[in-house]
């Protein structure tokens, strides 16, 4: 595995790019009127993992950092997974259609280390090791300071994937399917939804594509995207998502839809939505007090 971290793109630009700054930005994400909660320093809060995998917003923590928030809520209420698995989306063009980084990955709250055996069982054609194609983006990096924060010390493997025919995929999706089962990962696809369109008119459109997620219907919602053109960004990774765990008995439950309105006024928004795909533990358990830090 290569040794050198690689530097972050967007500190000090989509968070803080101080230690102290960014600790108190992340929990004031959870404490924030659009979060799930503030974090507090508890035993987890149930036994067994319910959060297989979920859909996270990554614009600035300012805008987005709250409705992300409420998915490391419930990855926070979980036994502490043995990875995590980050799909990004490639806004550059720069990268192939799936590039994996070997590289730990620096924050200002340290140094996120990869988790070699996942990414060893990634390392299959199309998939490539990439370190450029993740230089500039970020997607992936605006999750680490949420990850740092709830399950510091996690290893992690990014991978990111460009924008495809739905049979490419389907290619990546069967790996990473192959690569998580039977392992304790938590797969997370990184998107935003409408983009820079009035308030009123981003719901309607989000509402269609939710729809599919919560459907889990990867082809279908591709097909919406692709046909009416809609600027779902993250519409490769969510898909790969969703492809890779077809088979598995989960739930999708919608944990929070907002959109960047609702920090600051603008005549035009971009939507945000926390997805959460759950396995059967029970009754889910109240948003009052759920989330804890380990």
């Amino acid at each position: 595995m290569a040794s050198v971290p690689r530097h972050p793109a967007v500190a000090g630009q989509f968070y803080e790019g101080d230690l102290s700054a960014l600790r108190r930005q992340v929990d004031a994400c959870f404490a924030d009127p659009r979060g799930p909660g503030p974090l507090r320093n508890a035993p987890k809060a149930r036994q067994g993992r319910r959060m297989r995998a979920a859909v996270v917003p990554h614009a600035g923590l300012p805008f987005s950092g709250p409705i992300a928030a409420h998915a490391y809520a419930e990855l926070a209420a979980d036994p502490v997974p043995e990875a995590v698995l980050i799909l990004g989306v490639d806004h550059h063009g720069i990268g192939p259609l799936a590039a994996l980084s070997l590289r730990p990955w620096h924050t200002p709250l340290g140094d996120v280390p990869i988790a070699s055996d996942l990414a060893r069982a990634l390392t299959v054609p199309p998939v490539t090791i990439d370190e450029a194609a993740h230089a500039l983006e970020h997607s992936i990096e605006v999750q680490l300071p949420f990850l740092e924060r709830v399950v510091p010390g996690v290893p992690f493997v990014p991978l990111q994937i460009h924008y495809a025919e739905l049979d490419a995929l389907r290619r990546v999706a069967r790996i990473v399917q192959n690569a998580v089962r039977g392992g304790d990962v938590v797969v997370l696809a990184s998107s935003d939804f409408t983009h820079y369109r009035p308030a009123e008119v981003a719901r309607a459109l989000d509402e269609e594509m939710l729809a599919r997620i919560l459907a889990r219907d990867g082809p279908g919602l591709y097909r919406l995207v692709r046909d009416r053109e809609l600027s779902m960004c993250g519409i490769a990774p969510v898909t790969v998502l969703l492809e890779a765990l077809a088979d598995e008995p989960l739930t999708a439950r919608l944990l929070r839809y907002g959109h960047s309105g609702e920090a600051a006024p603008m005549r035009e928004v971009v939507g945000y939505a926390s997805i959460a795909f759950e396995r059967d533990l029970g009754p889910a358990p109240s948003a009052a007090g759920r989330p804890s830090v380990k």
